[in-house]
């Protein structure tokens, strides 16, 4: 359980919650805020929207610790808010509900609209609320209440509140950044060596005059961090992962297309979930610091058959264990997946499944240097291409493993 801090309503709240409770669970069954609905519970539908400092947010994605610090706002607080009110008005004038689900959400967007957009076309407003579904209207009377509030406070002078939206990130974040420089927020062992995953600006800086292919833009969506010892030491494994052909062969699924150079390598990655195979094209640029023993690696690969996207990078840093006999390597490695196959990386059991890929990676890296420290030779035969990486099995044998581990806990053995 962790203790959080809030703002709802205008209200003080403490609360202890487990880090796996979402802000509309912890709303609707802590606090009794039942105005919160639930619909897909995959952030999709946009029933569930309400404001977390002063935007809006999808709660059911939303987790309540995430939000330690911020002030939350439901529809229950919004009785008095002066956009709303006119909103709700117009709702029931131009028929902008029926059932009544949806609309909850539906206000705490079209407010975030007229206070962003006071120009706002019929247009505008469509693209701006195409995040709320509905299933009863058609959405033509939702338009026409949010454009008939639009004009009437054009008409009557009135401008629009301070646009909250200062900068880009999810809301509440704010928070977590301002504990962390305080010092406040739990840091993992060795992080004081591995720099997080930077913002977009450093990780420009970072990335200069290198491939444009490997830029990466924006924070990831999904940082993990792994962790795993190998009985070599550290000078050797150092060696190795400066080869690239035979580091890059060590990933589950990844095959070197063309000669890698000493900071750039092409790859090929495939993977399969059942009948979709991907095989993602990608290339990478590393950078070394061998004075802490350290590296980035920043990448890009896209899958031309479902069109899907993935741009990250990757920090390791390589650690002195067993008073030198051996090494620990940790790794964090930071992601962002678009197209149809970004679905994988919205579930829990990627994280799992991440444990799972560095445990191969680590057997394979521990055989690899096992085979001897040799130089790579740049005019070898390419490596046969690696088999694509079953994620399905994976995943199956993940969910195996979760079930046996629930009926342990439930047999109290």
């Amino acid at each position: 359980m962790k203790s959080i801090n809030l703002t709802v309503n205008g209200k003080a709240v403490s609360a202890s919650v487990e880090p796996r409770t979402h802000l509309a669970d912890f709303l609707r069954e802590t606090l009794d805020l039942t105005g919160t609905h639930l619909g897909c519970e995959h952030g999709v539908c946009g029933a569930c929207t309400l404001i977390v400092d002063g935007v809006p947010v999808r709660s059911c994605i939303t987790f309540a610790v995430a939000c330690d610090g911020a002030s939350i706002t439901t529809v229950e607080g919004l009785e008095d808010d002066v956009i709303v009110r006119a909103l709700r008005e117009a709702f029931s004038r131009e028929h902008g509900l029926q059932c009544g689900y949806c609309t909850p959400g539906m206000l705490a967007s079209a407010r975030d609209t007229v206070m962003r957009m006071p120009d706002a076309t019929e247009h505008d407003i469509r693209v701006a609320m195409s995040g709320n579904l509905c299933r009863c209207t058609g959405y033509v009377g939702i338009v026409r209440a949010i454009q008939s509030v639009i004009a009437e406070r054009k008409a009557r002078g009135l401008s629009s509140p301070p646009n909250p939206r200062t900068r880009l990130g999810p809301a509440g974040s704010g928070h977590a950044m301002a504990m962390a420089a305080s010092g406040s927020a739990a840091t993992r062992p060795a992080a004081g060596v591995m720099k997080p995953i930077e913002p977009e600006a450093t990780v420009e800086r970072a990335t200069a005059g290198k491939s444009a292919a490997s830029q990466v833009v924006g924070k990831p969506q999904t940082t993990l961090h792994q962790s795993f010892t190998v009985d070599h030491p550290r000078d050797k494994v150092w060696a190795f992962f400066g080869r690239l052909r035979e580091v890059t062969a060590c990933l589950p699924g990844t095959s070197v297309r063309g000669t890698p150079t000493d900071d750039h390598v092409e790859t090929r990655i495939r993977i399969k979930a059942g009948p979709i195979v991907a095989e993602f094209d990608g290339e990478a640029d590393v950078a070394r610091d061998p004075s802490n023993y350290s590296g980035v690696i920043h990448g890009s690969a896209q899958d031309a058959r479902s069109r899907s996207t993935t741009r990250g990078e990757i920090r390791y840093v390589l650690l002195e264990d067993e008073d030198g006999a051996a090494t620990r390597v940790e790794i964090e490695v930071g992601f962002t997946l678009t197209g149809p196959l970004a679905q994988f990386s919205r579930s829990s059991i990627v994280h799992d499944l991440a444990r799972r890929m560095t445990e191969a990676f680590a057997e394979n890296l521990r055989a690899g240097l096992t085979r001897g420290n040799r130089t790579a030779d740049a005019e070898s035969p390419a490596q046969a291409p690696v088999a694509e990486l079953n994620a399905a099995s994976v995943m199956l044998s993940v969910l195996w493993n979760r079930i046996k581990a629930i009926f342990r806990s439930l047999l109290g053995r």
